[in-house]
């Protein structure tokens, strides 16, 4: 392991060049005896069928490492945490909130008490329905 491991923090950015690809992950170099994995999972937002359509040998990365195992210096990297991902438009601060309730009216839970009794007597009657044809 040894003080090389030790240059990099969580969290950091780094580049790196991809030497090897398994079915599982890619290795990437991280400069001098240095190298990372890519597990398939932190190569793409989202499933990942097979890691040869995002990775190649050769291709260098900026990825950011997820974590350094401290006894065997294993470091775990990560190029999904870079990955910008689109979730629409940012809402206008003043666009109105839709409600599903009417939050001037105060009923509770009263609505669903005065449903429960007849909820209850439909259950059992399909239950008996059922039992009674089997």
């Amino acid at each position: 392991m040894g003080d090389e491991t030790m240059a990099f923090k969580i969290g950091q950015r780094v580049t790196g060049r991809i030497t090897g690809i398994q079915p599982y992950g890619a290795f990437v170099s991280l400069g001098g005896h240095r190298q990372g994995l890519i597990h398939i999972s932190e190569c793409h937002c989202g499933y990942v069928k097979d890691i040869h359509d995002y990775l190649k040998v050769n291709q260098e990365v900026n990825v950011v490492v997820l974590d350094i195992d401290e006894f065997t210096g294993k470091i775990s990297l990560s190029l999904r945490c870079l990955e910008h991902v689109d979730f629409g438009p940012e809402p206008d601060e003043h666009q109105h909130r839709h409600y599903w309730t009417n939050h001037r009216i105060n009923i509770g839970f009263k609505p669903i008490d005065d449903r429960l009794a007849g909820w209850k007597t439909e259950a059992l009657r399909h239950l008996n329905q059922e039992k009674a044809s089997s």
